[in-house]
């Protein structure tokens, strides 16, 4: 094993070699070039509300996989741009440090289930993690599941476990090329059998065993055609009881609303197994209705508790017929209360932990007491309550992170969790309710120097006047003049925030030389329901002059220039820069939008895109067309411009967000933009929206966005970091 020593010095040479091969002269004629494709376009157009949208690209959208046309233009696409970032001088140099900076054993959380130790961990350069369990917590582990022996690509992902209370079994969900479908299995515990059943056409579900062990309830929807499961819309989702040792066909159907078509379900068991709660939704928002059914009554029906979706209701737990939720009723930065289902009205609702200056993103219900994951200016913290809402103490951190973790079951009397930072890798935790000591158990042994870099939390004004914050981390003997190449990150959407935690390719690009800035737009979670609703649906415009702002204010404080200021951000992320650059191409040196929604006239018509309709809102909708037609990426781009270097991002299996999104931006892009700079489409193959993509796959695009930048910015050798 390398002493610190060593490494840093093997480490130093390594930099060195780098930077002597990124300084070499290279002669115009040795530039990597970019031609962009041409794309056909059809006469298409749409009558919204008396405004006539033309959409010339709209055969874009078939799927890749059924349209030997489209297959056609992503091989010609993928053609011209691997053949572009292959040909940057770096890219070999970055990847080799990306795959030694990933080459580390990464482990979860531990959790503890049935008795036993549980916890996911990855030797390094592992496509995809390993599930491990061990009798007695630091004991000798063994393996699980290894969904790494499942596929030589490591294209198939385990995607959520479940475990009866007993121990005895496991169901799990198995997602191929990023797939948001999965099927579930179960695996005997003890004997490592797997059984014979295999649960179909499930999608945004878990599964909640019963008290007794001998089934569980899972959601599915009805089977799709061969064809069109990538891009058919979800509806029609029903609750069904799936007895262990039985086929899928002898499944109960235990609830569905064929007069609701687009509602969706969670449930939840009671740990007392009494109880079966169903949390009903129909988008994005934390918006349910609840419905519940005691277990030990055969013939008993849902009773209907709340009958509105106008707020959050999350189930905690219970005390006989009072159940705890996590709300925003009249509190919208979040509290717990208290519902006696003998006395549901609100009049006898009982308020267990206020409202906080700061907002609840978490409760969890463990060893006798609540613990509350809030957010203080997009940091962690974490308080504890006992269960009449006392205060106990707060779970002390070491500076500005991200915790996560905090699971368990009412009985339990410890906890684990993780903590990290951008500069600081994870580092896992148990906690001891009891007394509320923090143990370390485990350190990354990342190869990187946190302690070269400083993390700081700086806030701007918006074109508004609002106040927004942004993590700025970068090294500490940076020079303010100007010439930094800056990456500014963000997100703003559907309430979740963004908060500091750690991240190999963010590594990397703090190793070369890079400021990185992730701000906290409003749409985000970061400041409760109010936050959110400011950058939503007709207030969607904020979120973009808050991106925007941030940008200026770099620029203002001299951390950056345009030249030297790139901007990334996936899924609503990509939305986000798709906007941005539409709106300001002369802000930006590189832009990165990665799996975007960009045509926000049809989102709604594809996979989940109809969930999305509480953020964005709906062309269905007059004004609220009026709105989206304003900023629509596809719809904005303008002839003749000169747009920022730009690298589209997508994958031909995303049901999420389909890849016709970043095919029609893309083209559209191609058409209108005027100038030398590259503007491309990288599309992967056999990938989704991001979860599940095995870890060769990322290093090759982490590699592919971080040398395109170092061509698109301008590196050179004093801006990769050495001194």
């Amino acid at each position: 094993m390398l002493t610190l020593t060593h490494r840093s010095a093997q480490r130093t040479l390594h930099v060195i070699l780098i930077l002597l091969c990124m300084n070499l002269s290279t002669s115009a004629a040795d530039k990597p070039t970019f031609t962009a494709p041409k794309t056909k376009t059809v006469e298409q157009t749409d009558n919204y509300h008396g405004t006539k949208v033309a959409d010339p690209y709209r055969w874009l959208e078939d799927d890749v996989r059924e349209s030997k046309e489209v297959a056609a233009w992503v091989e010609q696409q993928n053609e011209q741009t691997f053949g572009y970032l292959h040909a940057i001088p770096e890219r070999e140099q970055i990847k080799s440090r990306l795959t030694e900076l990933w080459n580390y054993e990464k482990f979860s959380s531990p959790f503890k289930r049935g008795g036993r130790y549980y916890f996911y961990k990855n030797d390094g350069l592992q496509n995809q993690y390993v599930l491990y369990v061990s009798e007695i917590l630091n004991g000798e582990p063994s393996v699980l599941i290894d969904p790494n022996t499942w596929t030589k690509d490591g294209t198939k992902s385990l995607s959520g476990t479940y475990f009866s209370d007993d121990g005895k079994y496991v169901a799990y969900g198995v997602s191929e090329a990023g797939s948001d479908w999965k099927k579930f299995q179960i695996l005997e515990i003890a004997s490592g059998k797997i059984l014979d059943e295999v649960l179909d056409w499930v999608k945004f579900s878990g599964a909640e065993w019963t008290k007794d062990s001998q089934g569980f309830f899972y959601n599915r929807y009805p089977e799709v055609k061969d064809g069109d499961e990538f891009q058919n819309l979800n509806l029609n989702q029903k609750v069904y009881y799936h007895r262990v040792g039985t086929p899928q066909s002898d499944d109960v159907m235990v609830y569905e609303r064929p007069d609701n078509p687009e509602w969706g379900f969670g449930t939840d068991v009671s740990d007392d197994g009494q109880w079966l709660v169903l949390t009903v939704w129909k988008g994005t928002d934390d918006k349910y209705q609840v419905f519940y059914r005691d277990l030990t009554e055969p013939l008993a029906g849902f009773t209907q508790l709340v009958d509105k979706f106008e707020n959050e209701y999350s189930f905690l737990g219970n005390d006989g017929p009072v159940f705890y939720f996590q709300t925003d009723v009249d509190a919208p930065r979040g509290r717990v209360i208290a519902i006696d289902t003998t006395k549901p009205d609100k009049e006898h609702w009982k308020e267990i932990i206020p409202q906080a200056a700061e907002t609840l993103r978490s409760t969890s219900l463990v060893g006798g007491h609540f613990l509350a994951e809030y957010l203080k200016d997009a940091r962690s913290q974490v308080k504890v309550f006992a269960m009449d809402g006392q205060f106990v103490r707060e779970v002390e951190f070491g500076g500005i992170g991200s915790a996560s973790g905090f699971s368990g079951k009412r009985n339990d009397t410890e906890t684990f969790y993780s903590f990290s930072s951008f500069d600081t890798p994870p580092s896992i935790y148990r906690y001891d309710i009891t007394t509320g000591e923090s143990k370390l158990l485990r350190q990354a042994g990342v190869d990187f120097e946190g302690s070269d870099y400083v993390v700081e939390q700086v806030f701007y004004e918006s074109k508004d006047g609002t106040k927004i914050p942004m993590f700025l981390t970068h090294r500490k003997d940076l020079k303010k003049d100007g010439n930094n190449p800056t990456l500014l990150y963000g997100y703003g959407g559907f309430n979740i925030a963004i908060t500091p935690g750690f991240s190999i390719s963010r590594a990397a690009w703090l190793e070369m030389g890079g400021v990185l800035a992730v701000a906290n737009l409003r749409g985000g979670g970061e400041y409760g329901e109010t936050w959110h609703r400011a950058g939503t649906k007709l207030n969607k415009q904020n979120v973009f002059d808050d991106f925007i702002s941030a940008a200026e204010w770099l620029i203002a404080e001299k951390y950056t220039s345009t030249p030297k200021l790139a901007i990334q951000g996936r899924s609503n992320g990509g939305l986000l820069v798709g906007a941005v650059m539409a709106q300001r191409p002369d802000l930006f040196g590189a832009c990165l939008p990665g799996v975007g929604v960009m045509d926000m006239l049809r989102f709604h018509k594809f996979t989940a895109g109809r969930f999305w309709v509480d953020d964005y809102g709906s062309a269905d909708d007059p004004e609220e067309f009026k709105a989206l037609y304003a900023y629509s990426p596809y719809h904005n781009l303008k002839p003749g411009t000169a747009y920022p270097p730009t690298m589209v991002t997508t994958a031909d299996t995303d049901d999420r967000v389909v890849p016709g999104h970043s095919f029609k931006f893309a083209a559209r892009l191609q058409e209108c933009h005027q100038g030398n700079a590259p503007v491309m489409i990288r599309i992967e193959t056999k990938a989704g929206h991001g979860a599940g993509k095995p870890t060769a796959k990322i290093i090759e695009e982490v590699a592919d966005e971080w040398s395109f930048l170092v061509e698109s910015l301008g590196m050179t050798l004093t801006e990769k970091g050495t001194r």
